[in-house]
């Protein structure tokens, strides 16, 4: 009996000792406070939410990784055995510059001490608006405009370089997932992309070509959540005015030492006028992997069906009597497009040793695009392939410590592209028919040191190639020339930089870059099927002075500019109203962009945990400093498209309850139409507001339920207008006030 009384003991304190309670005290990072409201998610067993002290207890017989979240702090997870106790610090959402990591121009470091103008658009700013767009989040950034001149019909402006682009997205870089998601003929598809598509968001603005090729506005770069943390099932349903409704449903789950996880996404409208319908659909599927502790593998699939309807530009005439009616003939020539895109990507992290590490991203494209006009009627079907791929050294040379960064970039486009007469909505005789091939490389390197402890220094080089070749198969027109081919020159694009660390809060920055951009197909080959190969590429140079820093409560960035640019690419329209494109001497861009955040009051342990305003003003004063255009002179004249001052105001309220409100405020100042300045959208303000409410049911159930109104004071305006307009067409109307609203549910297991 002793040495069974012995062997009951031992495995009752084998058992009790398995059993022992973990205990994890949640604290916020910067007040030391307790955080109530933390969900933690343990594998296999339901969820827990710490309580008034911040604490939460864990019944654990191994070793896990547990996942944790909160509406005011970053979503992060960690690694506990059982018997543990431990503090963990939470990181706020609403957190200080020195707090942000930014990776622009392929450097990892706070933004406070980052040598360049860079905006992030974080996960839960892309989520305080209606989840139709990412337009009304990138427009509280200051030197942003997102136009959308009808439903899922964008264009990008970052600092003025939308000049050159009378529809879709050009002269700004865009990456997913570190792929190059611009196209090699320098377009960029952004309407094929759901908001769910995205998580995170960085915007480099002005000339970033010493490390990421063409594009003098910017770059813009979209991250989806890589790893699967947790196994979890959602879904949501919003509606809106003008028949939106949007429809998602998703799923996570841990395989091994990565995951899988897929959404789908369905989203529809009938549009605010005549003619503006569009109906969405977005798959993406995400497959992650650690082959080893040194490596993570990646691989993704990306299908979107987009049909949307375009109304067209309307005189003020048009506005004035009907501004929800669209374009005449518009409607009887289906004015529309029609893309389906399917990407494949394959992306591989690797750390050789402590100091070499390597990241490469491939990818595979197709798209099929129709595009009946009221012009014409096009066709295309599109392939293209590339990638970028980095290598890393980091080490310390003497006392100085330094970071290496070399590696290149490849995309090759192949198009068949088919223009036809459009009788009635419907291909009639083919008129012109092209194999269009695309070509664009470049390397780049980059080298930083720490000259001292304060001072960091940025020097970086890329050598650029581009070239096409318009290989015509039919023409109805005799005496075409059926071979063009251009090849760019190598450009090489430097750029110089530099940081001075205040304190560990502030820091002061200057940068000297180059940028180029040359002309697309589709400015080369109009669609009347003209071919231009006198169009040369833009090349301009930005000099940069900033400051960000954080003092309590306070955030504040702050940047001045001015950025020479020649051989500008403006448009035109000829008799017919065809847009045709023309290099127009220089610009000069002078410009002063400031933002600003700050916490009135935050407590997590009252009923209202955190007030906080945002502001973000864009003073753009630019000119054409020698500009002639088909006899007249233009020089001196404001920037076309271009509002000199816009303003955001934001105001977010967040209590202990789950209810939540977001406020906005936009002012866009009076912008020029047309390149004599005769025509002008005059100014306007924006308000807007959401009001939600989110919590965790039962711990594995999450539940938020919400309602908005945007254009609050029902202006009159327009959203992406048409320049340079033929026969006085400017206008895009955008709607007056309108509501929407939407449930999200999500189960974890």
């Amino acid at each position: 009996m002793k040495y069974v009384s012995l062997f009951i003991s031992l495995i009752s304190f084998t058992i009790i000792s398995a059993l022992a309670q973990t205990k994890l005290v949640f604290v916020d990072q910067n007040s030391g406070e307790a955080v109530i409201g933390v969900m933690v998610k343990v594998p296999g067993q339901a969820n827990r939410v710490s309580d008034v002290e911040g604490k939460v207890e864990l019944e654990i017989t191994k070793s896990l990784f547990i996942s944790f979240s909160h509406i005011a702090y970053e979503s992060v997870g960690i690694q506990v055995s059982p018997g543990e106790e431990r503090t963990v610090y939470l990181i706020p959402t609403a957190q200080s510059l020195s707090e942000v990591v930014v990776t622009g121009f392929e450097s990892e470091r706070p933004l406070v001490h980052q040598a360049g103008a860079i905006s992030k658009v974080l996960e839960n700013e892309l989520y305080r608006f209606n989840e139709n767009s990412i337009l009304s989040a990138f427009n509280t950034k200051a030197g942003v405009r997102i136009e959308q001149r009808a439903p899922a019909s964008y264009r990008i402006s970052i600092r003025g370089s939308s000049l050159r682009s009378p529809f879709g997205v050009r002269n700004v870089k865009v990456y997913w997932n570190d792929i190059p998601f611009t196209a090699p003929d320098g377009t960029t598809a952004l309407n094929i992309l759901d908001l769910s598509n995205i998580q995170n968001s960085e915007i480099i603005k002005g000339p970033a070509g010493s490390i990421y090729g063409a594009g003098n506005g910017g770059v813009i770069s979209f991250e989806s959540r890589k790893e699967v943390s947790e196994n979890s099932f959602s879904t949501e349903y919003g509606f809106g005015d003008f028949g939106l409704q949007r429809f998602r449903i998703g799923l996570e789950q841990q395989i091994g030492k990565g995951g899988i996880s897929a959404s789908y996404v369905h989203q529809k409208s009938d549009g605010y006028r005549e003619h503006s319908a569009m109906d969405r659909k977005v798959f993406q599927l995400s497959l992650n992997t650690k082959p080893s502790e040194k490596q993570f593998l990646t691989a993704q699939i990306l299908y979107s069906d987009l049909n949307y309807q375009i109304p067209g530009a309307l005189t003020a005439e048009q506005v004035g009597e009907d501004r929800r009616q669209a374009r005449p003939g518009s409607v009887a020539q289906n004015s529309s497009i029609a893309q389906k895109t399917l990407y494949g990507t394959l992306s591989h992290e690797i750390k050789f040793h402590d100091k070499i590490r390597n990241n490469t991203a491939l990818y595979v494209n197709t798209t099929e695009f129709e595009n009946p006009f009221i012009l014409d009627y096009k066709r295309e079907t599109a392939f293209s392939y590339g990638g970028r791929t980095k290598f890393t050294y980091d080490d310390i040379w003497g006392d100085f410590p330094v970071k290496i960064i070399a590696g290149g970039e490849y995309q090759y486009g192949k198009t068949l592209a088919q223009n036809f007469g459009n009788r009635q909505g419907n291909a009639d005789t083919i008129r012109f028919s092209d194999d269009l091939i695309t070509t664009q490389a470049f390397l780049f390197s980059q080298f930083e040191i720490e000259w001292t402890s304060k001072l960091l220094m940025t020097l970086g080089m890329s050598n650029n190639y581009s070239k096409y070749n318009i290989d015509r198969q039919i023409d109805a027109s005799p005496n075409s020339p059926m071979a063009n081919n251009r090849s760019f020159d190598p450009i090489l694009i430097p750029r110089i930089a530099f940081v001075y660390k205040l304190n560990p809060f502030s820091g002061i920055h200057a940068s000297v870059s180059s940028g180029f951009s040359p002309p697309t197909i589709a400015e080369v080959r109009t669609n009347e099927g003209s071919i231009n190969l006198d169009l040369e590429a833009e090349r301009g140079t930005n000099y940069e002075l900033g400051y960000r820093g954080s003092y309590g409560i306070f955030n504040m960035d702050l940047t001045a500019f001015y950025f020479n640019l020649n051989e500008t690419i403006t448009t035109f329209t000829n008799d017919q109203g065809v847009v045709l494109f023309q290099n127009a001497g220089a610009t000069d861009q002078r410009g002063f962009e400031a933002s600003i955040d700050y916490a009135v009051y935050k407590n997590q342990l009252a009923t209202i945990q955190e007030v906080k305003l945002s502001h973000a003003f864009t003073g753009h004063y630019f000119k054409f400093s020698d500009y002639s255009s088909r006899g007249n002179d233009f020089s001196g004249n404001q920037l076309t498209g271009v509002a000199p001052n816009t303003l955001v105001n934001l105001l977010d309220i967040r209590s202990k309850l789950g209810i939540y409100l977001n406020v906005t405020h936009q002012y866009v100042d009076e912008i020029p139409l047309n390149d004599a300045n005769t025509v002008f959208q005059d100014a306007y303000n924006l308000l807007g507001s959401r009001l939600g409410w989110r919590n965790v049911l039962a711990g594995r159930w999450d539940l938020e339920v919400y309602a908005g109104v945007d254009n609050l004071l029902d202006e009159t305006y327009s959203l992406g207008n048409d320049l340079n307009a033929f026969a006085n067409r400017f206008f895009q109307p955008a709607p007056g006030i309108n509501w929407y609203g939407g449930i999200k549910l999500g189960f974890r297991y």
